[in-house]
């Protein structure tokens, strides 16, 4: 028993040397774990106010996006909403200028006014859906030759300058397509 005694004491005055160094340690490195704790404190409170920094740039960097981009689009629907009345306005032309052929061309078949007019659409469809400026200016100037060209074959027509019983012009183009 004496020997189990003095292994029970033997193991407790090992612990209590175990606790006593460990204490001892502790004591020791206090200021440098208080230091650390410090520093680390700090450490987490420059991250947080760099972080709320970049938040609060972040967040106005998106407000300046917000802003650019429905300005834009504002002015895209605008554009857009001008387009179609534009577009608008040279189809109700394009039906005056058919009218026009027809009234002219009293004798004339209607599927040749009506030809007449899909050729003006087309050219008109190819200059609006044209992506390059110089091809949308070649474009609306065959329009607008075009166009002419019909007018005045429907003008000399009517004031029997013409004897051609077909706007001859007006065809020859649509055939040099």
């Amino acid at each position: 028993m004496a020997s189990f005694k003095s292994r029970v004491f033997s193991l407790l005055k090992l612990f209590h040397v175990i606790k006593e160094e460990n204490l001892q340690w502790q004591t020791a490195n206090q200021d440098r774990q208080v230091k650390l704790k410090h520093a680390r404190v700090m450490a987490e409170k420059a991250l947080e106010a760099e972080l709320k920094k970049k938040s609060v740039r972040l967040e106005h960097e998106i407000s300046l996006l917000r802003t650019k981009n429905d300005a834009e689009l504002s002015m895209f629907k605008t554009k857009c909403k001008q387009d179609i009345k534009d577009y608008k306005q040279y189809l109700a032309a394009l039906d005056q200028l058919k009218h026009s052929i027809q009234a002219s061309y009293t004798h004339l078949p209607e599927v040749v006014a009506f030809t007449i007019h899909h050729h003006a659409k087309h050219l008109l469809n190819q200059m609006w859906e044209a992506e390059d400026f110089e091809q949308k200016m070649q474009y609306e100037m065959r329009l607008i030759n075009f166009m002419t060209t019909v007018q005045e074959d429907a003008r000399l027509h009517l004031e029997g300058a013409s004897n051609q019983k077909l706007p001859e012009r007006t065809l020859s183009l649509i055939q040099q397509k």
